[in-house]
């Protein structure tokens, strides 16, 4: 029996869902494809199991997905791999921008969506033939030049697509115990395209949805389980009229589930939705609120502004699901004004938790083309690529004060007052939330002291648009 191992490497840094791994699906469906196929498989999404390089050199083939900040981590496992003799497969947004770096350690790079590319390419392989004709797929030619074979369009029916199996995370394990939520995907695509987002690249502007009947099939295999679901979309509540449609059946089927998911700020513009997703067992949604700069709302094209931010909290808050805020620094529009009053309106929000990111030039995203021109990047690293670091010029700050800005933000929604004031209001579950946070932040800066001394000494290079700032200096000591 033929055997595929693939593999899902593990985030280099710390950040704050680090206790709590969710495996990215594209691993799991491709494996339970080719399981299905007959194939003998084995994942090793590393969040969960180590992997054994034994198992991989038994392997006839290796397939490795990867995003930009595990992308060092990837390419040092598939030339372990190579120097076994096992052919490497490579997929996932980070090479799907980056596909020549890819091969220079991979044999094959899948572009864009992998399971039409996959299956096309096992075809071949079984049938002994080339793989000129393999939708989405990258890989050096004889004569050492690269091939990129054309794109295939997008798959249409996402019915089609299996249900990820599981149990291939751990085979020894039983049941989801391993697993705070259990992701489920219901939808690909976006078409908002914000600077700094990579995800149309990979799946395209056009939203394509799962039928309610194939997502409520899935969803009974996870009924009364203790696990919450996540919802993996980027966007849950992209067509209102499907996602009420999904909830009015969730509430008719009496699922025994708790759910929690991502949407925009626009979803408040109709409370009677909101209400019907917290009937339908609604827990938390997780919001890219970004800023409340409406100048950086308006540059990045968020198509959303700061009213629309306010609206959302109070409907959601409303109907008591909780929200956890993402918020992001560093636009060309931000300064340390900007910085204090998103953490104002995220402690008045009174939100459940938050995430304050630090923008970051992803490949793919219209934001790294544009500081890439500009020669404003002074990090290229991939492992610092997980919106945590400061890595390129910002225009308003010093790298190490938007570095600060970050952990001002985080030190001033996390404080012991403010835990202290949701303590009192019986809100447990953000209590817990900032206690963990806390000591989060405490050993990522221990983890980081070089890379917090390196970022110290820099200084902008001759004529930057960056200025330094010496607002708050006291207040915002990293110390």
């Amino acid at each position: 029996m033929a055997k595929i191992v693939l593999i899902e490497p593990q985030a280099p840094n710390l950040h704050i869902f680090s206790q709590f791994p969710l495996p990215r699906l594209g691993t799991l469906i491709l494996g339970t494809m080719m399981k299905r196929r007959g194939w003998d498989v084995e994942v090793f999404v590393e969040d969960f199991r180590k992997i054994d390089f034994e198992v991989l050199a038994s392997a006839d083939l290796v397939g490795i997905s990867t995003i930009t900040s595990t992308a060092p981590r990837a390419y040092a496992i598939a030339d372990r791999v190579r120097a076994l003799g096992v052919p490497v497969l490579m997929g996932g947004p980070h090479v799907t921008y980056l596909t020549e770096e890819a091969l220079e350690h991979a044999d094959f790079v899948f572009r864009g969506e992998g399971e039409a590319a996959l299956a096309a390419f096992i075809d071949a392989r079984e049938r002994g033939e080339g793989y000129a004709e393999v939708p989405n797929l990258s890989y050096k030619g004889a004569d050492g030049k690269v091939v990129h074979n054309p794109m295939a369009p997008r798959a249409s029916d996402l019915d089609r697509i299996p249900f990820p199996d599981f149990s291939l995370l751990r085979p020894e394990a039983k049941g989801l115990r391993h697993m705070a939520s259990i992701p489920i995907l219901t939808s690909r695509g976006c078409p908002f395209d914000c600077s700094f987002c990579s995800v149309t690249g990979m799946f395209g502007r056009k939203y394509r949805f799962r039928s309610t009947e194939n997502i409520i099939e899935e969803l009974r295999l996870y009924s009364g389980q203790k696990a919450m679901v996540f919802f993996y979309d980027d966007n849950f509540a992209a067509d209102p009229k499907r996602t009420r449609e999904l909830c009015e059946a969730m509430v008719r089927e009496k699922l025994k589930i708790k759910w929690t998911t991502q949407v925009r700020a626009d979803v408040a513009r109709d409370p009677d939705l909101v209400r019907l997703m917290k009937k339908a067992g609604c827990h938390t949604v997780y919001i890219g609120f970004e800023t409340v700069n409406p100048e950086a709302l308006e540059s990045m094209q968020k198509k959303q502004t700061v009213a629309e931010i306010a609206r959302a909290v109070k409907v959601f808050r409303r109907e008591r699901i909780h929200i956890h805020g993402m918020f992001v620094l560093g636009f060309d529009q931000d300064d340390w004004k900007t910085v204090r009053k998103t953490v104002r309106f995220a402690k008045r929000a009174r939100l459940t938790s938050t995430q304050f990111l630090i923008l970051t030039p992803l490949p793919g995203s219209a934001f790294y083309d544009q500081i890439a021109a500009e020669d404003r990047i002074r990090f290229h690293d991939w492992t610092l690529y997980d919106a945590h670091h400061a890595v390129f010029q910002p225009a308003r700050f010093s790298l190490p004060d938007l570095q600060k800005a970050q952990s001002f933000a985080h030190r001033k929604f996390y404080s012991l007052k403010q835990e202290a004031r949701k303590l009192l209001a019986g809100q447990w579950i953000a209590v817990a939330i900032a206690h963990y946070a806390r000591n989060l932040d405490r050993t990522w800066k221990k983890r980081n002291k070089t890379f917090l001394k390196v970022i110290a000494l820099l200084k902008p290079r001759p004529g930057s648009r960056a200025r330094v700032s010496v607002d708050y200096r006291e207040d915002i000591s990293l110390e």
